[in-house]
């Protein structure tokens, strides 16, 4: 069935982009890309079967998310995103997975994972307030997963949690006008004082340990991968998309080129063209090899019943950050070397330069943080596994 959806999803690629300047223009993700993408099945590759999902390799996962972001990189932005959820809904309680699926498993969330909310804690559960910024596709969902601190009745920080919010308790402000990544809607989230119950919320501690109430019903070995190792390839992993779309536009527009300046002369037979081809492939094709090798040395663990190595677990955000590098890194070359036709509204070369550098943004795209922590861990210095 995993092979069905990436089969669907390869077919819907020419429409997505066409629709692609539709997207940038309506700061949003068309409609009918989401309903496209429902019908094949994508929004449930990472969900439990239980809730009639596919329980997929999250390299299927990673593939779909790729090949759509070749098409337009906010459909690919906002689809791996939205797409990763299920992933984590599945490691709640029970009850609050019932909650989202039990009438609906077409039901879709959108997140916000900064602790810009504060959640005091109450009988039962929690009072949560607070304004979340970049919740891509919002507009998309029903729910929403947000990052707060837990303080105490003295005010202390106790813990930092994911709480599970329905549609009828927050607002969604419309702040999004964007150079880059501008149809992924990626607007403001509002709660004001809302209960959220103890089973409706996940402590970051848990995830970090790679653990979940909700594992006592999914008992996948998808569900023991890493929280910062799945999440942070669903940043990474629409950029490499870019990537690859840019160079296949690159590639056909300079089969096409003739450039002036240099008295008619074929772009395709110039030599130059053809080093930066080369180096730009290059990149791309190890942004995505390191993904996919990472996880599957995870997965290998996992597998064996094993905990996996807090050193592998650095050496994924390791590989992660720096394959978003090389995927942008490719992506200039590239677009500085396509001329100035490249400019032009409406090619995917432009595009792919605005979104890329836009989700270079993303906190999950820091790379001093990320590789300082693994080389602390190298030289012997103590690193929290809750991060990571």
């Amino acid at each position: 069935m995993t092979q069905a959806v990436l089969d669907g999803v390869r077919d819907l690629l020419p429409g997505l982009r066409e629709r692609a300047d539709e997207a940038e223009r309506l700061r949003v993700v068309p409609d009918a890309n989401i309903k496209e993408l429902e019908e094949t099945g994508f929004f449930k590759l990472l969900q439990p079967r239980r809730f009639d999902g596919f329980e997929a390799d999250p390299v299927d996962f990673y593939t779909a998310v790729r090949d759509i972001a070749s098409a337009c990189g906010s459909t690919g932005w906002v689809s791996s995103v939205v797409g990763v959820h299920p992933w984590q809904v599945a490691l709640f309680a029970d009850e609050a997975q019932q909650a989202v699926w039990g009438e609906d498993t077409a039901t879709r969330l959108s997140s916000s994972y900064a602790p810009t909310g504060k959640a005091v804690v109450t009988d039962g559960g929690y009072r949560l307030s607070g304004k979340w910024s970049f919740s891509s596709g919002a507009d998309h969902c029903s729910w929403v997963l947000l990052g707060g601190l837990v303080l105490d009745g003295d005010g202390n920080v106790v813990d930092f949690k994911t709480f599970m919010v329905p549609r009828p308790d927050y607002t969604i402000n419309d702040v999004w006008h964007m150079v880059g990544l501008s149809g992924t809607g990626s607007n403001d989230v509002v709660v004001d004082d809302v209960f959220v119950p103890e089973a409706f919320t996940l402590s970051m501690g848990e995830t970090g340990s790679c653990r979940g109430p909700g594992q006592a019903q999914n008992t996948s070995d998808l569900y023991k991968l890493p929280f910062h190792s799945i999440f942070t390839g669903t940043i990474t992993t629409p950029i490499i998309g870019m990537a690859m779309g840019a160079y296949a536009e690159h590639v056909e527009m300079q089969q096409q080129r003739s450039r002036a300046a240099y008295l008619g002369e074929k772009a395709s037979k110039d030599p130059f063209a053809m080093v930066r081809i080369a180096r730009a492939s290059s990149e791309i094709d190890a942004a995505w090899a390191l993904l996919v090798g990472n996880i599957r040395e995870e997965q290998a663990h996992v597998a064996r019943g094993e905990q996996i190595p807090l050193r592998l677990r650095l050496k994924v955000r390791r590989d992660q950050v720096i394959g978003s590098q090389r995927a942008i890194d490719a992506i200039d070359e590239l677009f500085e070397a396509s001329g100035g036709r490249a400019l032009a509204q409406g090619t995917y070369l432009q595009r792919a330069w605005r979104d890329a550098h836009a989700g270079r943004v993303h906190a999950a795209n820091d790379p001093e943080r990320a590789l300082q922590m693994f080389g602390a861990h190298e030289f012997g210095h103590k690193v929290d596994p809750g991060m990571y």
